[in-house]
C-alpha cells in the first residue's frame, strides 16, 4: 500500500461531509460507497477538491443473482453432467416458467464509477446503489465529467439505470425498438426475439426466438495428484 493512498484514506475517511456509507482498499485502489442522494455532491467534492479530474469508466451493476455459482466444480464428479445442469442463476429460466424471483437481500442495482487523478497519480472506485429495483435512476454525471455521457447511456440500454439530468439518455448498443434490458440477470441468455432478412419483404423482420436454451458444460483443469512434487519425487526414487 503506497503512502499516497493512505493519506488519501485518512483524509477521506475525517471528510464528514462525503457521507461515506463504506471506505475499504482493495487491488491497491480506494473504494467508496456512498448513499444515492449523495451521488452528485460527492462527485463534485472529488473532482474539484480531491483533484479526480478524469472518470475512466462507469457502469451499472445488477446483484440480484449475486453469489450464486452454478459451476462449482471442486465437488462436483469428473465425468458425466453433474454440474451446471439444474439452473440456478435467473438467466436460465424457461420460457414456459416464470422468472425466479431475486435471491439477495438489499437493493439491486448500482452504478460505480472509476476515476484516475493525473496530477496524483492514484484512483479511486465510487459506488452507490439505486434507491429503488422497479426504477433504477441515478443523478447524472455528465456536468461532472464529459466522458460519462455514453457511459450512462450504456448502463441505461444494458441495465435500465435513469440518470436524471442526462441530456441524451437513448440506447447505445441494442437496436431501434429493443425490448428489454440484456445484462439485466433476469434477462435469458437466449434472448426473446431474432433478427433475419426477408427477401420477399427486402427488410429485415424480427421473430421470436426459435433456439431452445441449452447447458455447456465447461472442461475443467483439476489437479492430479501424479504431477504434486511429492508424487514426482516418489515416483523418481
Amino acid at each position: 500500500m503506497s503512502r499516497k493512498i493512505t493519506e488519501l484514506m485518512s483524509r477521506l475517511k475525517s471528510d464528514a461531509d462525503l457521507q461515506l456509507e463504506d471506505c475499504s482498499l482493495g487491488f491497491n485502489e480506494l473504494n467508496l460507497e456512498i448513499a444515492p442522494s449523495n451521488w452528485l455532491a460527492v462527485c463534485y467534492r472529488l473532482r474539484d477538491e480531491y483533484g479526480f479530474e478524469e472518470l475512466i469508466d462507469l457502469a451499472g451493476v445488477d446483484y440480484s443473482d449475486y453469489g450464486v455459482g452454478e459451476w462449482s466444480t471442486d465437488q462436483a464428479s469428473s465425468s458425466g453432467f453433474s454440474r451446471g445442469v439444474e439452473p440456478k442463476a435467473a438467466a436460465r429460466f424457461s420460457f414456459d416458467n416464470p422468472v425466479p424471483e431475486k435471491k439477495t437481500d438489499g437493493k439491486r442495482f448500482a452504478v460505480v464509477i472509476h476515476l484516475l487523478s493525473v496530477s496524483q497519480n492514484y484512483r479511486l472506485r465510487l459506488k452507490a446503489y439505486c434507491a429503488e429495483d422497479e426504477l433504477p435512476r441515478m443523478d447524472s454525471v455528465v456536468d461532472v465529467w464529459k466522458s460519462a455521457d455514453w457511459f450512462e447511456r450504456e448502463a441505461f440500454d444494458l441495465f435500465g439505470i435513469l440518470f436524471d439530468g442526462h441530456p441524451d439518455l437513448r440506447r447505445i448498443l441494442t437496436d431501434y425498438g429493443f425490448v428489454g434490458h440484456p445484462l439485466r440477470k433476469d434477462f435469458p441468455l437466449v434472448g426473446h426475439v431474432e433478427m433475419r432478412y426477408d427477401p420477399n419483404l427486402a427488410r429485415v423482420i424480427y421473430e421470436p426466438v426459435s433456439i431452445e436454451p441449452r447447458v455447456n458444460i465447461p472442461k475443467v483443469v483439476r489437479d492430479d495428484s501424479r504431477y504434486t512434487s511429492d508424487s514426482v519425487e516418489g515416483n523418481d526414487a
